[in-house]
């Protein structure tokens, strides 16, 4: 993405090894030990369930950990900007109103346009993510993540 503006059309990332490879075979592993456990009920086929869903936990648990803790920085980064470009008045309403989907919407907000869309997300909380990032008009990339 490095050559290409990041937007909201194209700012979602995949990463190869876990959304192709790993995750996709954890998966099938798991349908494919039910099936077994179907046709062929015993200790052993069970054993395999099991172990397929404990495989499928650790591929799983192995990028979402990644992910919350990206989450907490973005949230920690977001309110040390929010307290150096908006009004004080405006960045201690937005951490009292603001969820951490917030935070991570608006980090591609530019700097120019980030009160009025903290505005914004005040009035209107249950905002998805995706409709912040819509209305968004000055993309701020972010293509250091995880």
């Amino acid at each position: 993405m490095a050559d290409k503006a990041q937007s909201f059309a194209n700012h979602g990332q995949y990463v190869p090894m876990y959304h192709f490879f790993t995750s996709p075979l954890a998966l099938i592993f798991v349908i494919w030990s039910v099936q077994r456990l179907i046709t062929n009920p015993g200790a052993d086929t069970v054993y395999m369930l099991v172990g397929a869903l404990a495989l499928f936990g650790v591929v799983a648990v192995s990028r979402l950990s990644p992910l919350r803790a990206q989450d907490r920085l973005i949230r920690l980064e977001e309110q040390l900007r929010y307290t150096r470009l908006l009004p004080a008045d405006l960045a201690a309403r937005a951490q009292v109103a603001f969820s951490p989907r917030h935070y991570i919407a608006l980090r591609f907000a530019s700097d120019a346009e980030l009160a009025s869309l903290v505005e914004m997300v005040i009035k209107n909380p249950e905002l998805k993510g995706s409709e912040i990032k819509s209305k968004i008009k000055t993309w701020r990339p972010d293509t250091f993540r995880v």
